[in-house]
């Protein structure tokens, strides 16, 4: 499937989350908790996510990958316990709709490598990922990421 890679600018979007380190091992498990543990507290307070969840990937070191899990919120709200308050930074983003599996993702991290080069601009390290449907839901090839690389 050709991915439609693009240039848009977004306003700071508050989100609640959750930051680990994990292992891409442990990631399936971890990502699951976090947004249980999100949509608990959520439910707790009478809010819903505006979103659907993300990832956001701080370094690729699969042993030690620093990750932030969690969901877009219509307002600033306080954190509590391991759930923080945070926001995804106003800016440039390029980003790209991708449909498959996530172990074949590699070839669409190239091409918004390639296209962030090649258009002169400068990734900041945050990789963001959102996931329209999960593994429970759909099958591997139907999966539905979006991939965003913040850029300068």
């Amino acid at each position: 499937m050709e991915n439609k890679i693009e240039l848009i600018e977004t306003a700071e979007q508050p989100v609640l989350s959750v930051k680990k380190v994990t292992s891409v091992t442990n990631l399936p498990q971890e990502i699951g908790s976090a947004y249980h543990t999100i949509m608990d507290y959520l439910a707790e307070l009478g809010e819903q996510p505006v979103d659907v969840p993300f990832t956001a990937y701080y370094n690729m070191d699969m042993e030690n990958l620093e990750v932030e899990m969690g969901f877009p919120v219509g307002k600033k709200i306080a954190g509590k316990g391991e759930v923080i308050s945070n926001v995804i930074p106003a800016g440039k983003k390029v980003t790209c709709l991708y449909k498959g599996p996530y172990k074949d993702m590699v070839p669409t991290y190239e091409a918004i490598n390639k296209f962030i080069t090649d258009n002169g601009y400068k990734p900041t390290g945050v990789v963001y990922e959102y996931y329209f449907n999960s593994p429970m839901e759909v099958s591997e090839s139907d999966l539905l990421t979006k991939i965003v690389f913040l850029v300068s």
